[in-house]
């Protein structure tokens, strides 16, 4: 008799759980941002306009044809000291076969605009809580990029003084590259350093195997920066080190992101947190 009862709704009370908010503790760094929804017609201006901006600045960069072919002769002979100057063995390798270096002239100029817009769709669509961290990376390391066209001119293998490399866009008359035939006069030709067919495609490749659920396509995603370092060589394009570049660059733009959002983008919630009436968001489950 001395009991005290607890009424049903008193019982729901106590045992509601109570929101997480995007501020609890613990924490290894502070978010300057908390991932919102994203708006379809704000994102394609927003791509349009960046690129458009990064092709106008890319190309505005002096040429500086003198100091491009220095840095491509240093580049080949620390190249040759370690070892590694195999550019010009795989060139002449592909362009004996024509299907093959035809395939890759092609895939240099489609594959490097169509798979990363593709993952940036698929990442709007099916990861809207990582998408604005994700497309984050990528355009901090564009625009590290941009600065690395200027600071270091460089020529590609295929426009070396004294090489023996094939251009084989020119050679086999496909349309494979801005800098060859009629294109040439519309894009810097020596902007070679850092490789952003690297960057780019080593996003993509990170993203697709972190955030994919059927293991075949995690697996594709590992295998096209590698594809798509072996077409830049087989084509003279670049060499092997602009791939490091290309890394480095991709390096900052993972760094930009933690900084902002307070952790990598794959570790985001999937889903955009919902807000309390309050303004505090809730934080979902990863998924």
């Amino acid at each position: 008799m001395g009991e005290s009862t607890v009424t049903p709704l008193e019982g729901r009370d106590q045992a509601a759980p109570q929101p997480v908010t995007a501020e609890e503790p613990g924490r290894p760094l502070a978010r300057l941002r908390t991932p919102r929804r994203p708006r379809l017609w704000f994102e394609v201006l927003l791509i349009a306009v960046s690129y458009w901006t990064y092709s106008l600045i890319r190309n505005a960069v002096p040429e500086q044809r003198s100091a491009a072919l220095r840095n491509a002769d240093w580049i080949w002979r620390s190249e040759h000291g370690l070892g590694i100057a195999f550019e010009e063995y795989t060139n002449h390798a592909v362009n004996s076969v024509t299907w093959l270096v035809v395939g890759m002239n092609y895939y240099y100029a489609t594959l490097h605009f169509i798979v990363t817009l593709g993952v940036l769709v698929w990442l709007y669509r099916s990861h809207p809580g990582r998408y604005a961290a994700t497309r984050l990376v990528l355009f901090a390391t564009t625009a590290v990029a941009l600065v690395g066209y200027y600071l270091y001119p460089l020529a590609p293998p295929r426009l070396m003084r004294g090489g023996d490399f094939v251009d084989t866009v020119a050679v086999h008359q496909t349309w494979g590259s801005m800098a060859s035939g009629d294109l040439k006069h519309m894009s810097n030709q020596y902007a070679a350093m850092p490789s952003m067919h690297i960057g780019w495609s080593v996003w993509c490749g990170l993203t697709i195997f972190a955030l994919a659920r059927l293991p075949w396509v995690r697996v594709l995603g590992l295998l096209y920066p590698v594809a798509t370092l072996v077409v830049i060589v087989a084509t003279a394009n670049h060499f092997w080190l602009d791939a490091v570049g290309g890394l480095l660059c991709l390096a900052f733009g993972f760094t930009v992101a933690r900084l902002w959002y307070g952790s990598l983008p794959y570790a985001l919630p999937r889903r955009v947190p919902a807000r309390r009436a309050g303004g505090a968001s809730l934080l979902p489950t990863k998924g």
